[in-house]
C-alpha cells in the first residue's frame, strides 16, 4: 500500500505557528486516513521551532530551493534567522518519507516549510508569491511529488497511477 506524507496541521494537529491546525475535511483525506495510507508530519516542529511561535517568510519570497542552496534565509516576523530549524525540519520530512516508501505527499499551501504553488513574499503583508517552500523543494528535489490540500482529486490520479 502506497502511504502519503501529509501535513501534520490538516489532520487536526495543532502544530501551526499560531497554535491553531487547518483541519481538512476533505473526503480523499478520510479515506486515506482510514486505509492507514497517511503519514502526518509538521516539518516547522520537527525541526525544533515551538509552538506557538512568530510567523516566518523565506525573505524576497525567493522559495525553498533558494533556502537549500543557502542563497536565501527564513525568517521570523520577530527578525530572527529561523533558516536551520526549517531545513532541518526539511531533511527530517524527507528522512521519514524514506522510511515509509512514500512517493508523494499532501502538504499545507502557502507555508514557508509546505507551500506548493505559492509562499508569502517575505514582506509580512501577508502577499503572496510563487513558489514553494522548503520542505516541497527537498521533496520534489528526491523525486517525491508534492500536492496542495485543494489538489485532492489530481493526487488522488496520481496514487492510482503508482498502484497500477
Amino acid at each position: 500500500m502506497e502511504r502519503i506524507l501529509v501535513s501534520a496541521c490538516l489532520m487536526g494537529r495543532k502544530v501551526r505557528f499560531d497554535g491553531r491546525a487547518k483541519t481538512s475535511s476533505d473526503a480523499w483525506l478520510a479515506g486515506w486516513r482510514e486505509e492507514g495510507r497517511l503519514v502526518p508530519y509538521c516539518p516547522e516542529v520537527e525541526g525544533g521551532l515551538p509552538i506557538p511561535r512568530p510567523a516566518a517568510e523565506i525573505e524576497g519570497g525567493a522559495g525553498g530551493a533558494a533556502v537549500l542552496a543557502g542563497a536565501a534565509r527564513v525568517l521570523a516576523s520577530d527578525g530572527s534567522d529561523v533558516t536551520a530549524a526549517f531545513v532541518s525540519g526539511a531533511r527530517g520530512a524527507l528522512a521519514a518519507a524514506r522510511s515509509h516508501g512514500v512517493r508523494m505527499a499532501v502538504l499545507k499551501e502557502g507555508s514557508p516549510s509546505c507551500g506548493v504553488l505559492s509562499i508569502y513574499d517575505g514582506s509580512f503583508q501577508g502577499q503572496r508569491a510563487p513558489g514553494q517552500g522548503v520542505t516541497t523543494a527537498l521533496l520534489e528535489q528526491h523525486g517525491i511529488r508534492v500536492f496542495t490540500e485543494e489538489q485532492l482529486d489530481e493526487a488522488a490520479a496520481y496514487l492510482r497511477t503508482l498502484e497500477t
